[in-house]
This record gives structure tokens, sequence and C-alpha cells, in this order.
């Protein structure tokens, strides 16, 4: 995801609403001295909210859901004004959270619960070995500004499930949102174990220098910075930087389906969406069928300021820095020979741009090999699904990627040959929607998984191994001093016994 530039004016960020770009609030900067100094109280807040296990927290995660049911029409308007996303794009962030919150509430106390382990051999059936799982004091969260409620939700919500404390700094581009969720958590009396700092670069340095464990999701650049400075902390960390994502139709597909499918998960948040289809490769029989429905489709959407009604499919690009990269890599395509079949250019108004169709596009365009992070959909003819495959994997980012195909068994072959985190068959996004799956990508698109499933919870915990004895214990063990080959002896036997093969079992 593309690093984005917000004014700052007398340590304040000003927010601006990119479909009108009237000003819709000002938030103050937190130094790197307040992002410390919020680091101690959380510290010191944080035993408190691991002792209440996850039994404790679920009650409290369950009435921030609440709250955020009570108050989803404020939650929406905000997303709105921050965004300038179409309604119901805004409406989806809260029924995400909504669902967010009540997954990781009640399933939390199963993922944490000391895991008892089987011994690796029968010698050591005299233990009870289990694996424990202690939350990191303080995770630090960086979030983009593409989903200002969703993607803070995705870290934040999993991070208080495990016990820790969060230090969140949402996007400078979108920061309201995130203080909106901030007050519902203190308005439900909840522990002071969920704070937020907003500013730019200093302030996100800042959280990841004061931080036990850092979540970050946003551009590749800022992302391998990030990675360094924990390294030289020795800090565990998890990044997602973005994606390239590929669409793949065969010729047994359903075209119809394919081609909504595709047009909404190349479209949606305009584009701006971290497993957005950007990547398009049809198989040649059905090509110019399928251009054909997608150009049609496409021009059918509407584009423009939405309302609290919900009348416009496609939104705005977060800012002028957005607009420009789209505009580059249209532009570039064109002059290595791509063609626009609809759309191609920015409105003129607000930070609109049309949803654009190219073909004729091919490898060495930028529009194939970078991540645009816009609605632009390019699409490349391929003779067979071996030639789109190694198309699909041509590429530096691996997060997610679609097949469309009329047959079940040859979606999942071709799924397991894409070198990608996530796979959707016959459909676009859903993945993201899926909280029991692992989310999280490949190559340059992160390390680590972001959410989902147990481990979802358990990446904000460090691992502990408990050794016990499970049956009554000696004064001493054989092999504790004072040293005796003997003693040594029979104990060397038995693990041969039990851990060789063949004749060397007894020494031979």
């Amino acid at each position: 995801m593309s690093d984005s530039a917000t004014p700052i004016v007398d340590a304040e960020l000003i927010v601006r609403n990119p479909a009108s770009g009237e000003t819709v609030g000002t938030v103050a900067v937190a130094t790197p001295a307040e992002v410390a100094a919020a680091a101690v109280a959380l510290r010191k807040a944080q035993p408190r909210w691991q002792s209440i296990t996850p039994a404790g927290r679920k009650q409290w995660l369950l009435k921030l859901q609440d709250w955020v049911l009570d108050h989803a029409a404020e939650l929406a308007d905000s997303i709105q004004d921050e965004s300038g996303k179409p309604r119901v794009e805004a409406e989806v962030e809260v029924a995400f959270t909504v669902d967010i919150l009540g997954y990781y509430a009640r399933n939390a106390a199963e993922f944490l619960a000391d895991t008892d382990v089987r011994p690796h051999t029968p010698l050591m059936r005299v233990k009870k070995l289990t694996t424990a799982y202690v939350p990191y004091p303080v995770v630090g969260i960086i979030t983009p500004w593409n989903f200002p409620l969703a993607m803070v939700t995705a870290d934040v919500v999993p991070a208080l499930a495990a016990g820790a404390a969060v230090l969140l700094k949402p996007s400078e581009v979108t920061p309201l949102t995130p203080l909106l969720l901030a007050r519902g958590w203190a308005e439900i009396g909840a522990p002071p174990v969920f704070t937020i700092v907003s500013g730019a670069g200093d302030t996100g340095a800042a959280v990841v220098d004061n931080s036990d464990f850092v979540q970050f999701t946003g551009s590749g650049g800022t992302g391998r910075r990030i990675a360094v400075a924990c390294a030289e902390r020795t800090r565990p960390y998890s990044l997602e930087m973005g994606g390239k994502d590929p669409a793949i139709v065969l010729a047994d597909a359903d075209l119809e389906r394919a081609v909504n499918g595709i047009t909404f998960g190349a479209l949606t948040n305009a584009g701006q969406l971290c497993v957005s289809v950007e990547r398009v490769y049809v198989e040649a029989p059905v090509y110019d069928e399928f251009v054909n429905k997608l150009v049609a489709h496409v021009e059918s959407l509407r584009l423009g300021r939405d309302d609290r009604a919900g009348t416009i499919d496609v939104g705005p690009l977060a800012n002028d820095a957005q607009v420009a990269i789209v505009t580059r890599h249209v532009e570039e395509a064109i002059a290595k020979g791509a063609r626009v079949l609809t759309g191609g250019k920015a409105t003129g108004e607000g930070n609109f741009f049309e949803p654009t169709v190219l073909v004729d596009v091919d490898h060495s365009m930028s529009c194939i090999t970078e991540e645009t992070f816009g609605p632009t959909i390019p699409v490349i003819k391929v003779a067979d699904e071996n030639e789109a495959v190694r198309l699909a994997n041509d590429s530096e980012y691996g997060l997610s990627a679609s097949v469309w195909t009329g047959d079940k068994s040859r979606g999942q072959a071709i799924a397991r040959r894409l070198a990608v985190g996530a796979v959707n068959i016959n459909d676009a996004t859903i993945n993201l929607f899926n909280f029991a799956l692992p989310h999280g990508g490949w190559g340059q698109s992160g390390t680590g998984y972001r959410f989902g499933g147990a481990d979802g919870v358990r990446k904000y915990c460090r691992k502990q191994a408990i050794t016990a004895p499970a049956l009554p214990t000696q004064k001493k063990e054989l092999v504790w001093y004072p040293y005796s080959l003997k003693s040594f002896g029979f104990m060397r036997n038995a693990m041969r016994a039990t851990g060789a093969r063949g004749r060397r079992r007894f020494g031979k």
C-alpha cells in the first residue's frame, strides 16, 4: 500500500474528505515523548487485563460489540466523511467489526488454552509437557487509510483478546474513525489497555520503539524500515505490505459470475484494497466475450460522491498521491501500446478516477508489475491455464488470487500452483471475511500472518514451554551429579532402544 501525505499544521492533522476536499476534522499529533508515556501507562495496566483471563476479556469485547451496533450509523458517517467511500462500503466495515469482535470474543478461550504435548519418547512419559500462551505486554499496531474501521479492528481485536495492551497509530489520512472506536472503549468502562496516538512517520517510529510486538499494514518501503528497526531491537513483528492479485478466468467458467466478481474485486473501495484484483488472465476461447461483458458492466457503475442513502458504486481515491499513481500506470501502459476500452482518466473533481479497463497489456508495464491500488482492470489473453499460472506467479507480490472455473477439482489444483497466501475459487475478496483462515502474504506482500483462526490470537503471545513431573519424583535423576557411567549407560541404552532403528537399537 502506498505512503500518503496529510497536511500537518501547528502539530495537528488536517483531515479532508477526498470526494470534496472539505475539511472534516483535525487531530492532535502525538510527539515521541507522548507515545513513550502512553506505552508506560499501557504497560502498567496490562497485567490486570491479562489476569482476568479470556473469559473476562470476552465480556468487554462483547460490550464493545454492543456499542458498535448501537453507534453503527455514527461510525459509518465517520468512515464516509474521512474516506469518501460509498455508503454500502462504509457499512460493510461496521459489519466486519461486529463479526470479528464476536468471533474472537467467543473463541479466544479455546485458542489460548494450555496445550498438552505428547512426549516424543516413552522415556519422557514421566513428565507432563505443556505449551502456555503468554501475551506480549504492549502490542504496537500501525494501520492504513483504506478501511478506517475494519483495518483497525482486524488487528486490535485479536490483540486485546490475547491479553495484550494495544498502542495504535492509525493512518494520518483517516484518524477520525479509530478515535471514535476508542471513545466507545472508554464509554463502556473497559480497562485502559487501548490507546491511540495520531501522527505521521515520527509517531509511527515511536510506536515501534515502545512496543514489544509490532503489527504493520501499509507500503512496502515503510514495512521494510519497520522490519529493520524491529530486528535491531530483537522485537518480533508481522507485516502486510500490499499485493498485485491475479485473477485467472478459464474457458469453462461461468462468465457472468466471473465478470461480476472480478469487477467487484477490482473496483471495491475504488480498487484501494490489499486483495484487490489487479491483473486478469483469460483463456483465449472466451477472451473476447469476457472483455465485452466486462466493459459493459464497468460502464454501468455509478461513480461519484455518495450520500447517506447509498446510491453510488465507486467512490474517490484517498488523495492526490493515489490519483497520480493510477494516472501514471494508465499513461505508461498506453505509451507502450495498451488500449483503454472504458475510463482511463481522472474526472478533475475531487479525487475521482474513472473505472478503467485496459487491454493489450503485458508484463513490461507498470500497471502489471507495480501495485496500482486504484480502479483499473488490466486484462491479458492467455493460451491455456499453464500460461495463466506462469504469468500469475510472475510477480514480487503474493497476497491472494482468484480462479474462475466450472470444474471444482481443476480450481483446487490450480489454487495449489499459485504462489500466494490465499486463493478464492469463483469468488473475490471473500477470504478476508472468513476469520477461521489465516490472512497473510508471501514474497513482498509481507511476513507472518495478520489475523485468522487460533494463530490470529496466538501471534500476540509468547509460547512458554512448561515441563513438570507426571509421577512421584526421586531424590535425584540418573544424570545428575555425581556423574556415573553406569547410571548414564542405563539411560543411553534406553534412548537408543526407543529412538534408533534396526540392530543399532541394541548397540550392535
